[in-house]
C-alpha cells in the first residue's frame, strides 16, 4: 500500500478516536479549560500527529497512548465532582482582584496580572472606570467576572417597580426553507398554522431562510431575498390598540346617553375593561 494512502488511513482513524474522546470528556473540554484540560488537549494533539505521519511507529501504540490519555483526565474529572479540596487542586480557585471597591494589588502580582491587564479585562465587561467596580474576580477558565457598583448598574424592570410577562425562549420553525415539527409541537402549533401566517406575509416556505415563533403565537420570518421586506408582527400591538379602542367608546357611550341607567352600565364597564387594560398590558408591549 502506498504511504500516501497509510497516512490518509492513519489520519482518518486517529481523528475518529480523538473525535469519540474528546465528546465523551464533555462539553468543558472545548471551552473553558482548566491547566489539567489544557495539557491534555495538547498530548492527545501531539499523539495523533506523529501517530499520522510517521509510518514507522505503531499504531496501536498510539491508540494506547490516547486512551491513557483518555482515562486520565476522566478520571480526575470524576474525581473532581467528589472532592472540592481535589477540584481546587487541578481547576484552581478564584482569585480577588477587587473588593469593596478596592483593588487587591498582592492578588494581582499572584497571579501575574499586570495594571493593565486588569483593565482590559474590565473593558472586556464593558467597564472603562476601575473606580465604578465593586467585586471583581478571575475564575479558574481565565475570565474576569465584574460586579459595578449598585449606582453603576443597569436599571431593571424589578427597581422600576414594572411587571413584565413571563418569556419563554423563541423556536426555530423554519430553518433552510424546511419546516421544524418538533419545534412547532414545543409551542403547541402545527403546520397548518404556520402555512396560515405565512399567508398573512405573502410569502411560501421555500423562499424562508429562518423563522421563528414566540410564545404569543408571534412569527417573525427572514428570507433568502433580502431585497424583500417582511413586516413585523403586530398582533399584539394591534390587540392592545383595540382593547383601548373599546375602552373610550365606553366612556364616550356614557357621556352621550340621557339615560342614567345606561350611563352607569357604560362607566362600569369601562373601569372593567380599564382594569382589563392594565392587567395585560406588560405582555403586550
Amino acid at each position: 500500500m502506498p504511504d500516501w494512502t497509510m497516512i490518509i488511513l492513519r489520519s482518518t482513524t486517529l481523528l475518529i478516536v480523538l473525535f469519540f474522546l474528546t465528546k465523551w470528556l464533555g462539553k468543558k473540554q472545548i471551552s473553558q479549560l482548566s491547566i489539567f484540560e489544557y495539557i491534555t488537549g495538547i498530548v492527545l494533539g501531539g499523539i495523533v500527529a506523529i501517530h499520522s505521519f510517521d509510518l514507522d511507529s505503531n499504531i496501536l501504540y498510539g491508540l494506547i497512548a490516547m486512551f491513557v490519555w483518555f482515562i486520565i483526565p476522566y478520571a480526575v474529572e470524576f474525581i473532581a465532582l467528589k472532592s472540592k479540596t481535589f477540584r481546587d487542586f487541578t481547576q484552581g480557585k478564584s482569585t480577588v482582584f477587587i473588593q469593596d471597591g478596592k483593588i487587591m494589588e498582592d492578588n494581582l502580582k499572584k497571579e501575574g496580572f499586570s495594571t493593565d491587564d486588569l483593565l482590559q479585562h474590565l473593558r472586556d465587561n464593558d467597564v472603562f472606570h476601575a473606580a465604578n467596580v465593586e467585586f471583581a474576580v478571575l475564575e479558574p477558565s481565565g475570565t474576569l467576572s465584574v460586579l459595578p457598583k449598585k449606582e453603576n448598574q443597569a436599571l431593571t424592570a424589578k427597581d422600576l417597580g414594572i411587571t413584565l410577562a413571563p418569556e419563554k425562549e423563541p423556536q426555530t420553525v423554519i430553518m433552510d426553507g424546511k419546516i421544524q415539527l418538533e419545534s412547532l409541537a414545543n409551542l403547541s402549533l402545527n403546520q397548518n398554522w404556520l402555512e396560515t401566517e405565512l399567508e398573512k406575509l405573502n410569502v411560501s416556505i421555500e423562499n424562508v431562510f429562518l423563522a421563528q415563533a414566540d410564545n404569543d403565537g408571534q412569527l417573525t420570518v427572514d428570507l433568502y431575498d433580502d431585497k424583500i421586506a417582511v413586516p413585523s408582527p403586530i398582533e399584539k400591538p394591534l390587540l392592545l390598540a383595540t382593547l383601548k379602542k373599546c375602552q373610550a367608546d365606553l366612556e364616550l357611550f356614557a357621556l352621550e346617553t340621557n339615560n342614567e341607567q345606561s350611563k352607569q352600565m357604560y362607566e362600569r364597564n369601562s373601569q372593567k375593561l380599564q382594569q382589563a387594560i392594565d392587567t395585560v398590558s406588560p405582555y403586550l408591549k
